[in-house]
């Protein structure tokens, strides 16, 4: 067999199973570091041993027993520097074979352990990203805005916390859920999020990566079915998943979502989207993503030929800005602000966040801006802020599109 047909299949079973093989794991060790680094072993041999032996019937029972194998071996080793007793009875656990031969789906459970209460709140959701969901340091700093050394070295510091806490790896009582839930709720949604970036679905890392956060979100819904924000969660990733065909053209280029083409959009997961976002509202607990939900509800007007209530919209990012303090929701305000009045209104909303450091280097924001200062007439600020917002894009398809709206600007 081919070095690259046993690599695709490696990259493949860690797209399908790295955060199941994780869990279970961490989940008899409580040490996800070392649960990760047996597992990284484990496909290290399989990079060695499948171009060789050809891939296994079943990849991951095969690197599941691989990473037992170095778990055991970890174990042994610290046989010297600390009391054997309790090495022995984990030695016994790990001896014993997974249930009915397969690997129990733990995420969930793993979820939970990273959303610890003793652990800091500003770590949980990354470290969830990275343990359950397989997010490398720089991949988890790009999505919460912090640098990767100082998102790694949180990282590493969670989760000796884990390990040396003993913090018990287990589904807590449903009484303790809502104080973990935020954080499991934020993991869920930044993999989305991540996953929705790759709008090609070229990127390896990101590949499925939407539907395993909508797979998750899912399992939440169906656990938590008197949760408004779980299930405002799940209306608002519908909402959003629902226009993923109309965001490229046929040649793969850029659509905004204002020239979207609506009957590319999914009605059916539109009609999904609403009843959930119904019922989160009958709960009677307003948050951030059922507000979240209800601007995407307000854009999918559209897919019944209405026009987008400008107003309203201005109205839930205020109300969004005012529950999250994020100055995200204050620039989506100015921009909605702009449709509702005009690009000067707009332009004076942006200037209250103008000094925001965080969104210093948000290609977003210089979009947005180039776009509110061409309305307004301020063409050569404009074209600066143009020129800004495509040094700052990594994506070619929406770089080309702000250089052909750059272009206009300068004609």
């Amino acid at each position: 067999m081919s070095v690259t047909l046993a690599t695709d299949a490696a990259e493949a079973a860690a797209r399908r199973s790295y955060g199941k093989l994780v869990a279970f794991l961490a989940a008899r060790t409580r040490d996800v570091a070392g649960a990760e680094d047996a597992l990284a072993e484990a496909f290290a041999s399989a990079l060695t041993d499948w171009p060789r032996t050809g891939v296994p019937a079943n990849p991951e029972a095969w690197l599941l027993t691989v990473a037992r194998r170095r778990q055991v071996d970890a174990v042994r080793g610290r046989f010297r520097a600390e009391s054997a007793s309790e090495h022995l009875q984990l030695l016994d656990e790990l001896a014993e074979p997974p249930e009915d031969g397969g690997i129990p789906d733990d995420r969930l459970r793993l979820l939970l352990v990273c959303a610890h209460p003793a652990l800091p709140a500003n770590v949980r959701a990354p470290l969830m990203l990275q343990a359950v969901l397989g997010f490398d340091a720089a991949a988890i700093g790009s999505a919460f805005l912090v640098a990767p050394a100082a998102m790694g070295q949180r990282l590493v510091r969670a989760k000796a916390k884990i390990r040396e806490a003993r913090i018990a790896f287990e589904v807590p009582p449903r009484s303790h859920w809502p104080e973990r839930l935020d954080s499991v709720l934020a993991a869920v949604y930044a993999a989305y999020a991540e996953g929705w970036s790759d709008a090609e679905g070229t990127d390896p890392r990101r590949r499925n990566l939407a539907e395993e956060a909508l797979w998750l979100v899912r399992l939440l819904a169906s656990l938590l079915p008197e949760e408004a924000e779980v299930l405002g969660l799940l209306a608002l990733m519908l909402h959003a998943h629902a226009r993923r065909h109309a965001r490229r053209g046929p040649a793969g280029a850029y659509v905004p979502l204002a020239q979207q083409d609506v009957a590319r959009w999914d009605l059916p997961m539109i009609e999904e989207a609403e009843a959930l976002l119904l019922r989160a509202s009958e709960l009677q607990s307003p948050g951030r993503y059922q507000l979240e939900a209800a601007l995407q509800s307000a854009h999918a007007l559209r897919r019944h030929g209405l026009a987008p209530d400008w107003d309203a919209i201005v109205e839930l990012y205020a109300a969004l800005e005012r529950m999250t303090g994020s100055p995200l929701a204050a620039l989506n305000r100015a921009v909605a602000l702009s449709h509702a009045q005009d690009a000067v209104a707009g332009l004076q909303a942006l200037e209250a966040i103008t000094e925001v450091q965080r969104l210093a280097d948000y290609q977003p924001y210089w979009a947005a801006r180039a776009d509110l200062l061409a309305r307004a007439g301020r063409g050569q600020e404009a074209s600066k802020a143009y020129e800004r917002a495509i040094g700052l894009e990594p994506d070619p398809a929406v770089r080309a599109f702000l250089q052909t709206r750059l272009a206009a600007v300068n004609s």
